[in-house]
């Protein structure tokens, strides 16, 4: 009896588990072997504590410009070219850089620029031209850069646009406080929830991306529902590891997506983004 035909034979019997094992064991050995590579490097090469950087695979990246393009209902072509303008914005790219290698907690920070998702954030305002966005939780300021990014480049094509960056964290956002990104950005420093029951103006776009609890995340949402102009749009950072805004999505009427990256030799799983409109 050849090779094949005993195996067969064996996975039949009640020994077929035991038979497996070595080769199972083999494959989970291969991709923890990965990991823990990709981990040591990360350890020696990186200085980041939390909000991971990272590049996304290419393939990952594929699907984001399909993402955004059904959420939109923009061509993907026109996706990708919104996705390279941010990939390839050299001054943009150049400031971050510099601020990130003077700023008092760039033993914290990597120097190197990586959006991963972020990008499409950036495909979405520029997708939108939304007048006023509003996102929470700022931290170094890397997202809201992103954000202002795009809303210089609508208003250089007559669709002018705001930022408010709202964040606890009284050092947040120096990423963002440079001209000319710091033109379209108003950085409010107090509770989220608070902070957009005072909006005095629509908001087109909103991201949450701050306290991560089910709670907060909840009460953002239930505080800017009043605020929202008609066919805003609402974003969530957390979509990998709570389900409120596809079930606020739900009792609100809305359609909802959801993306999750995949990022490039990097240890972390990636986050994603959840849309509601």
């Amino acid at each position: 009896m050849d090779a094949t035909k005993l195996r067969r034979v064996i996975a039949r019997t009640p020994l077929a588990p035991v038979a497996a094992f070595p080769k199972r064991l083999a494959r989970v050995a291969r991709y923890d072997a990965k990991v823990l590579r990709t981990s040591a490097r990360w350890l020696v090469t990186s200085r980041e504590h939390h909000n991971y950087t990272y590049e996304l695979t290419k393939l990952s990246r594929h699907h984001l410009a399909w993402f955004v393009s059904v959420v939109c209902d923009v061509p993907v072509k026109q996706v990708r070219a919104y996705l390279n303008e941010i990939e390839t914005d050299e001054q943009l790219r150049r400031h971050i850089e510099q601020a990130t290698a003077t700023a008092s907690r760039r033993g914290l920070a990597d120097k190197h620029v990586r959006y991963a998702r972020r990008i499409g954030w950036y495909a979405i305002v520029r997708a939108r031209k939304p007048a006023h966005v509003v996102e929470t939780g700022v931290d170094k300021g890397l997202g809201s850069c992103v954000l202002a990014a795009a809303l210089l480049r609508n208003t250089a094509e007559g669709h002018p646009g705001r930022l408010t960056s709202l964040d606890i964290n009284p050092e947040a956002g120096y990423l963002a406080r440079a001209t000319p990104w710091a033109n379209v950005v108003d950085l409010v420093i107090g509770d989220s929830v608070a902070s957009i029951g005072a909006l005095d103006r629509p908001v087109d776009l909103f991201l949450h991306d701050s306290d991560h609890s089910r709670v907060h995340e909840r009460s953002e949402f239930e505080a800017v529902e009043p605020k929202l102009a008609p066919n805003a749009m609402l974003l969530t950072d957390n979509v990998t590891v709570t389900n409120v805004l596809a079930e606020h999505a739900e009792r609100t009427g809305r359609r909802f997506l959801a993306y999750r990256e995949t990022p490039a030799r990097h240890w972390y799983p990636g986050d994603g983004i959840g849309v509601a409109w």
